[in-house]
């Protein structure tokens, strides 16, 4: 099986967020002002991001598409040459703006349902860390970071990172181990609980070749679905730790 093609298994995640989630997910983590988005950068980025889902196979909404044709349209129109002579209309037309509307709007939104829903959930299901993580552990409770629920778009920068880190070259060896995703989700599961929390390569190992990385996120994908494990982060874009759900 060529490495290129995770697999002919397709996967449908409902845990993935909408356009507009990965947009500002773009925004924060090229501190961009949200009021001066520079498009040509944005949409390259997000271009890149729906390649990597298609290249693991996943499912991919429509909407994630159209927000692509719509990025795409605002870059055409400004790269068109502006009038010697603009009207005032012109001058106040800025083909960002109905975009800015959106994402302020939803993020107005996102916001507030993330405030109401932390209140019935003190209570019920409250998430605590199994251990403390080794960079945390010179810190005084006044100052410790927080650990911090990260989006699939966190999940799939670690692993384009960590794919972009193999060397390139094909190596012409026969790998005669079996893998299988029901395999990989009980392995990872098994060590999480005996662990309690271990980053994306720790979970892999010393076996890093492109197939075994593949399977791994895959099968963190699946449990995050299934509500089985949680990934979390000390800080914005920091190490990814991987928790199981409910502590054994």
């Amino acid at each position: 099986m060529n490495e290129e093609q995770t697999t002919d298994y397709a996967i449908k995640l409902d845990i993935f967020e909408g356009p507009l989630d990965l947009l500002l997910y773009l925004i924060k983590k090229n501190e961009i002002d949200i009021y001066n988005i520079p498009i040509a950068l944005i949409t390259q980025q997000y271009l890149d991001y729906l390649n990597i889902i298609k290249s693991l196979n996943l499912d991919l909404a429509g909407e994630y598409l159209v927000m692509a044709s719509t990025l795409i349209h605002i870059k055409s129109r400004l790269l068109l040459p502006a009038p010697e002579e603009p009207s005032e209309e012109e001058l106040e037309d800025d083909p960002r703006a109905e975009l800015v509307r959106q994402l302020l709007e939803y993020q107005a939104f996102k916001d507030a349902a993330a405030q109401l829903g932390q209140r019935p959930l003190l209570e019920r299901d409250v998430f605590k860390r199994a251990a403390a993580l080794p960079e945390d552990m010179h810190k005084t409770n006044a100052d410790e970071d927080e650990l911090v629920e990260v989006s699939i778009f966190e999940l799939i920068e670690a692993f384009h990172q960590l794919v972009s880190r193999l060397d390139k070259k094909e190596l012409l060896e026969i790998d005669l181990e079996k893998l299988s995703l029901t395999d990989i989700i009980n392995d990872v599961m098994e060590r999480l609980t005996r662990e309690k929390n271990l980053t994306f390569e720790e979970l892999l190992g010393e076996k890093r070749d492109r197939r075994r990385i593949v399977y791994t996120f895959l099968a963190l994908l699946e449990l995050i679905r299934l509500k089985m494990i949680k990934a979390y982060q000390t800080a914005a874009f920091g190490v990814i730790r991987i928790f199981p759900a409910v502590e054994s």
